[in-house]
């Protein structure tokens, strides 16, 4: 039975760029909302979102936590995601399942690349958001100028419904632009608030802004526009509703300041939340297909529709087995009953259910519409299944997940350690979809790749402390690519006589760059007039994509090449599927051969806060390592350098960037594009094996 109504509940992320204070500002919203009882903390390893140990250890979030709590009468569904750009899967997979997400800023660092990154995604699902402007006790914070920069340099509708009381250190209050009040800390602990009319000095100001928020807010909402336009007055309620329409159409960002260290600002953002995010019933019903028929199919949010549900993550927990985090988009779902896998066409048993707080667990008989929990009990769900009422089946799309850039060999110290690295790795292949495990037959390796060096160590340490295994390790590897640079045509045959039945199989395809980098390879079938019969084309498919696992140049994977099948022939009683696919991986080879094969590298997009005096240098190096400069900014005494720089020039740069400056320099990257690899270095790669040796 539903305790609280849909309308109440609230599904949000908080994301942001590394270091803005999200998980400082999900443990205020625990505290405040009486889920803890004490105040964690990030620097102390106490925070009860980051629990893992390698997130105590260093002071970052590896791994998306879940987490409920309740304000008012609301209840509020918490996913706290990583910064790391290394960990962006946690924020792909998060967006996908959330309804709205809460974009935290640093009041120093403004707009940096992470937060475009996450901008982007959260644009892609069409996720409403609000953003949090942090850190404002912070020397050198700017709220108005951040407001600026979201504005800018994100395209986004956003305007201030709050200011700063004080600056930097004197941080004391926040001003509400809505109802023109002021709200000023009395104590520590952020419980103590005082509210009070706006001081006379500053009413000039505060109309000013409150006028620019109504000029932004009528640019999104027809009613606001009207009124505005006719000189009408205009109510606190009337505006706090149309900031919610215009929020919920992705039309308007409000933009909100806070210091969550210093505990000024998480109530008004709760507040916030509350009054302007969605709940599950004010967005559009999900959308998917059938599953045998592939028709349009949709779920209302509502319990009496049938039950769908998406697996957006799953974990191994040392007590239960796997846990399958839920986010349920129709009907309920009661514990000891079955589900219905649409994407693996197969029905599993739901053992339990439980309420996820991080990492603790509190068992509950059921879920409903909206919520987000995790199921114990299912053997074959994987991260994007689609789990439904057999008797009404539908399949959502799946999440998408990024490409790795970077590898690394690994292999068991003795064979006692085979079998227990073997399972290590296929539990956190399942875990992170960015993670994945191959083996390279020519060195007989077995090869990790990830998002970055930060996410192999993670990955490596978990091996050898989690699962206990005793492990040897190669150095990092970039993980190159090829692919071709003109059309072609290619013929493969595949034909063996051993007396009695042979083996026949002759295809001929088209090979092209594919239009858009970042596609993969592609397949499409046009034989006419049955020169090939039906069931050998997916044998022919197979056996391209087979074929493309290994290029010509150095043994790297072959991308972004349109295959289409347009000729062949076959033998009545010779050909078989295992004949078509050897001809087509034969084709796919000499296609690369007569088609210019070059090699791809992976390109960082990297920023760099460093003092002035140390520019010249840093700039210096940069160059040295193929970087391409791609704008120069200055903040008071700060200068930024964004560039593009080949991820094989910049392993282990942290310890030489802080050489060059004293250790006054940051930096953060994430992976952008790829691109050919220069002829004199394409050619030192070819001299060498694709895995590292030990």
């Amino acid at each position: 039975m539903r305790k609280i109504p849909l309308e109440k509940i609230r599904n949000i992320g908080i994301i942001a760029h590394i270091d803005a204070g999200k998980t400082t500002t999900s443990e205020r919203i625990l505290y405040y909302t009486g889920k803890t009882y004490k105040i964690g903390e990030v620097d102390e390893g106490t925070a009860t979102m980051d629990w893992m140990v390698q997130e105590q250890e260093r002071g970052i979030t590896i791994t998306a936590a879940c987490t409920t709590c309740f304000w008012g009468d609301f209840r509020i569904n918490i996913i706290d995601t990583p910064g790391h750009v290394d960990f962006t899967v946690e924020v792909e997979r998060s967006l996908k399942v959330l309804d709205g997400a809460v974009v935290i800023f640093c009041a120093v660092g403004g707009v940096e690349p992470q937060s475009e990154t996450v901008w982007r995604q959260a644009d892609r699902y069409g996720v409403p958001r609000i953003s949090l402007v942090n850190k404002m006790d912070r020397t050198g914070s700017n709220f108005l100028d951040v407001v600026q920069q979201i504005h800018k340099k994100l395209g986004a509708n956003a305007a201030a419904i709050q200011l700063p009381f004080g600056h930097e250190e004197n941080f004391r209050g926040i001003i509400d632009l809505i109802e023109k009040k002021l709200f000023v800390y009395k104590d520590e602990s952020g419980k103590d608030i005082e509210v009070t009319q706006v001081p006379a000095d500053l009413e000039e100001e505060v109309n000013k802004y409150h006028g620019i928020l109504l000029e932004r807010l009528s640019d999104a909402d027809e009613f606001i526009m009207d009124q505005f336009v006719h000189g009408k007055e205009i109510s606190v309620t009337q505006i706090k509703e149309a900031i919610r329409r215009a929020t919920i159409k992705n039309k308007f960002v409000p933009v909100l300041c806070a210091s969550s260290f210093r505990n000024k600002g998480v109530q008004l953002l709760l507040d916030a939340i509350c009054d302007y995010l969605p709940s599950p019933v004010d967005l559009p019903a999900i959308k998917g297909i059938e599953p045998v028929s592939g028709e349009y199919e949709e779920r209302k949010a509502c319990d009496e529709s049938p039950f769908c549900a998406l697996c957006f993550k799953v974990t191994a927990d040392p007590y239960v087995g796997k846990l399958n985090y839920l986010r349920v988009y129709s009907g309920s779902l009661t514990s000891g009953t079955y589900v219905y896998n649409a994407f693996r066409r197969s029905e599993e048993r739901v053992t339990k259910i439980v309420q996820m707080h991080a990492n603790r667990q509190e068992v509950i008989s059921e879920v409903s519409t909206g919520d987000i929990a995790a199921a114990v009990g299912l053997k074959e769900t994987k991260t994007g299944d689609t789990l439904c009422d057999e008797s009404n089946p539908i399949l959502i799309e799946a999440i998408r997940f990024p490409e790795p850039v970077i590898q690394q060999a690994i292999e068991p110290e003795t064979k006692q350690d085979q079998e227990k690295l073997g399972m290590a790795l296929h539990k956190l292949e399942e875990e992170d979809p960015s993670f994945r495990v191959t083996y390279n037959q020519e060195t007989g390796q077995t090869i990790i790749s990830g998002m970055g060096q930060l996410h192999l160590e993670i990955m490596i340490d978990r091996i050898l402390r989690e699962f206990n295994v005793e492990a040897k390790i190669g150095s990092p590897q970039v993980a190159y690519r090829e692919t071709i640079t003109k059309k072609i045509i290619a013929t493969g045959k595949f034909i063996q006589q051993s007396g009695g039945h042979g083996q026949y199989g002759h295809v001929v395809i088209e090979m092209e760059p594919q239009e858009m980098p970042g596609t993969g390879i592609t397949f499409e079938d046009k034989i006419k007039s049955g020169a090939i019969p039906r069931e050998f084309i997916p044998s022919v498919k197979e056996g391209v994509l087979a074929a493309a696992k290994s290029g010509i140049l150095s043994g790297y994977p072959v991308t972004d090449i349109k295959t289409t099948l347009i000729d062949g022939s076959f033998h009545e009683v010779d050909s078989s599927e295992l004949a078509f696919k050897m001809a087509a991986g034969i084709a796919f080879s000499e296609g690369l051969k007569k088609a210019n094969s070059i090699l791809l590298e992976p390109i960082m997009d990297m920023e760099i806060i460093v003092p002035e005096e140390y520019m010249g240098q840093v700039i210096g190096d940069l160059n040295s390592r193929r970087a391409k400069i791609i704008s120069l900014s200055q903040r008071l005494n700060i200068r930024m350098i964004r560039t593009n720089v080949p991820l094989a020039e910049i392993f282990n740069y942290a310890t030489v960037l802080r050489s060059l400056t004293q250790g006054r320099a940051s930096y953060t990257m994430e992976p952008s594009f790829y691109t050919e690899v220069p002829a004199h270095i394409a050619e030192k790669i070819a001299t060498r094996i694709v895995a590292t040796r030990f």
